[in-house]
């Protein structure tokens, strides 16, 4: 078999990258390989009541809207757009690789396939045939490497007899619980905590286990639409207050009492920052459970205890223990994203997979040379410790300075449906004051993240 691209990987960032290659690149064949039985990797195991944490609007494929572009009437995210369901997300995939990808002519798709690099060979899961592709170009849509709790088993020790299961079993319980203890404080363990809330349970009989704290981005101030201008003003004061802070302390604490980053307790510091956004209204949610663990990760659940890397603390066997500690995103070392007929997906832009993926297709597309394309494509890690928020604001302000010097680039981000930081629309005379103001703070923003960098670096963070 002969093809242009050989693309491994059918979820979210193989399918945005592929959507932009045939749409940019008509004669172009592709061969899209992925272990799972149909397309939209992870989704296809995370737990049944999991929604985006930003707007449908933002996530995709350039080509092919997701949801209706309508806002919540309903809920904790009331008045905000709309967040897909897993469910939704999952379907969109789908009928994205039967409606648009194969009737093009141009993609092969092998599911339940494996590729193994060493030989190059593709394996059948279901038959064990092997076979081989020659490719062009191999597209690695699997670096990121997404791990939801459902695949695979909890990182501690668990006693015969204790009621300890992954998120995905939430509504399946079957009978109600004495008490529950939500294990994991990044986006799986606040989703679950909030599950557990909107299905009645009081907050007293909630424990949550949390390793870490973690700053949180308000959903509000990354909105699409008739919110376009708020965001981008929002973003434009970021550099504002990053420019007139004078240590890293300085900066959290501006960024905090700004509304631009949240946190659960204003009395405990966070260190982790892992792009997880909330809303006002859930915060308030979340603030009602008093019963949070912070003494470390758990190792392991006896029938009547439950030991910690500092303490110990009590359960029963009638506790239902959640497990929320799969790293969904861990962060992966840069590599470069096009090495000879190579392409690695990865993050462009801080915690927007799926728009990186389109970008970086753009660039194969658009640009001729591997030095081109890397020029515009560098890595931004995704983030872990608190600090990471310097470190991707550094790595999106080199990246946007280099695309905003490119006409047709800023032309493609205008148009592109996954960038939510881009218009064609003419922006209101308020907004090109404040755009104007931001060029007053450009330049001493980037020196102080470089500044900042470099402590952080010489500190070991």
């Amino acid at each position: 078999m002969d093809t242009d691209y050989l693309i491994v990987g059918a979820g979210a960032m193989g399918m945005a990258f592929a959507d932009t290659i045939l749409n940019e690149t008509p004669e172009a064949t592709l061969t899209i390989v992925d272990r799972q039985g149909r397309p939209g990797g992870h989704w296809n195991d995370a737990y049944p009541f999991v929604r985006l944490h930003q707007p449908s609007a933002f996530y995709g494929v350039n080509s092919r809207p997701l949801g209706n572009d309508v806002k919540d009437a309903l809920g904790w995210n009331a008045g905000l757009y709309e967040l897909a369901s897993g469910a939704e997300v999952v379907a969109y995939y789908d009928h994205l690789m039967h409606r648009d990808f194969l009737p093009s002519g141009r993609v092969t798709y092998l599911p339940m396939t494996e590729y193994e690099p060493a030989t190059g060979d593709l394996v059948s899961l279901t038959t064990g045939a092997r076979s081989n592709v020659n490719a062009t170009t191999l597209v690695d849509a699997t670096y990121m490497n997404v791990i939801v709790p459902s695949q695979r088993p909890p990182g501690y020790d668990v006693a015969a007899g204790v009621r300890c299961t992954p998120l995905n079993d939430l509504p399946k319980l079957g009978q109600p619980a004495d008490g529950y203890t939500v294990i994991g404080a990044g986006k799986t363990g606040a989703d679950a905590c909030l599950w557990l809330l909107r299905n009645g349970v009081d907050p007293d009989q909630i424990r949550w286990i949390m390793p870490r704290d973690s700053w949180y981005i308000d959903r509000k101030t990354i909105q699409p639409g008739d919110f376009f201008e708020g965001t981008a003003e929002r973003f434009i004061t970021q550099f504002k207050h990053i420019a007139e802070s004078d240590s890293i302390a300085d900066l959290f604490a501006r960024l905090e009492a700004d509304g631009i980053l949240l946190r659960l307790s204003t009395d405990v510091e966070p260190t982790m920052y892992r792009c997880s956004t909330v809303t006002q209204n859930e915060l308030v949610q979340l603030r009602r459970i008093s019963d949070v663990v912070r003494l470390g990760r758990v190792q392991r659940i006896d029938i009547n205890q439950i030991v910690l890397d500092d303490g110990v603390v009590p359960t029963s066997s009638d506790t239902a223990h959640i497990d929320c500690t799969a790293d969904g995103l861990a962060r992966r070392p840069p590599k470069q994203v096009f090495d000879g007929n190579r392409i690695t997906l990865q993050t462009v832009r801080h915690c927007q997979q799926v728009f990186s993926a389109a970008f970086i297709a753009h660039c194969e597309a658009a640009y001729d040379t591997a030095d081109e394309k890397n020029h515009f494509c560098g890595v931004v890690p995704h983030p872990d410790v608190a600090t990471d928020w310097i470190r991707t604001a550094h790595g999106n302000s080199l990246n946007s300075a280099k695309w905003g010097a490119d006409p047709a680039l800023q032309a493609w981000l205008a148009n592109s449906r996954l960038d939510g930081f881009s218009s064609t629309d003419t922006p209101s005379d308020e907004l090109i004051t404040l755009m104007m103001g931001a060029l007053d703070h450009a330049e001493p923003a980037l020196a102080k993240l470089e500044q900042y960098v470099a402590e952080l670096d010489v500190a070991g963070k």
